[in-house]
């Protein structure tokens, strides 16, 4: 999935119909569940409206509000797909009429991309439920709470929890799966620097791009939860040795992490 809609996006920036350059970045975060963990895998991609050319050695802006057509990337898609099926072998084991419907590529606007990002942070690295939405558990079933697509009222849905297991189970990941991925000039691979990518991106809207304004808040201070004391990381020690970490008050009591074992520790 990650080659052929990458794939596919890379394909129709390079056309000069659209944006003209054969050099796009972005990144991408997949998913493989649903509100009630079916399986359900997808792709959620972050794309700057532009691309580079190497061919002229410009920045090549999308139009404003818009960067792909999404039938367009939907079928290219689908066609890369079918070709990586058909190369493992597996295309005869695919329904045919797969191929013959419309498949689902959205690609709203995110106007300077902060909201989008600020959102998919959220979900990057968590798993397919959180414990916050396990309603009861008991001895034969699980209960949980679910949103419908485009409504807010709380639904639950009670699984027996051999089922629930096994809907949880599909979405752990095999080991060094790389769930988010960048291509082009976000890539660390890339053989332009960020800074140039940022020139040429300034040069082609005639240096009229306002700079982001950002804030950064303060990481709130650590405090012993016995004698109210700042805390101050010490050390760090492996698996199999006494303790795992230290945080020591500078009052020169010690304190403890939560869920951290307290060795010795000097102040």
């Amino acid at each position: 999935m990650f080659e052929a809609s990458s794939g596919a996006i890379k394909t129709l920036a390079a056309d000069p119909r659209h944006i003209g350059g054969d050099l796009a970045g972005f990144f991408g975060v997949v998913h493989t569940w649903g509100r009630t963990l079916q399986y359900h895998p997808h792709i959620h991609y972050v794309v700057p409206g532009g691309a580079l050319s190497r061919v002229d050695g410009r920045g090549h802006p999308a139009r404003p509000g818009f960067s792909l057509p999404v039938r367009a990337l939907s079928r290219i898609f689908r066609a890369k797909v079918r070709d990586a099926l058909d190369r493992h072998g597996l295309l005869g084991a695919t329904p045919g009429e797969v191929w013959a419907m419309e498949w689902n590529v959205n690609g709203p606007a995110a106007g300077d991309g902060r909201g989008a990002i600020e959102y998919r942070a959220q979900y990057v690295f968590k798993v397919a439920i959180s414990e916050r939405r396990i309603v009861q558990v008991d001895e034969h079933h699980v209960r949980f709470r679910y949103h419908q697509p485009h409504s807010h009222r709380p639904r639950t849905m009670t699984l027996p929890i051999m089922e629930f297991m096994r809907r949880f189970l599909q979405h752990v990941r095999p080991r060094g799966f790389m769930k988010v991925r960048y291509y082009g000039f976000l890539s660390p691979s890339s053989s332009v620097p960020l800074e140039e990518v940022k020139a040429r991106i300034e040069l082609a809207h005639g240096f009229a791009v306002p700079a982001p304004e950002t804030t950064l808040e303060a990481a709130a201070t650590l405090r012993c939860r016995h004698c109210g004391g700042v805390l101050r990381f010490c050390r760090v020690v492996w698996p199999g040795d006494v303790a795992i970490g230290a945080l020591v008050s500078l009052d020169r009591s010690v304190g403890v992490a939560p869920g951290l074992t307290a060795g010795s520790a000097g102040p």
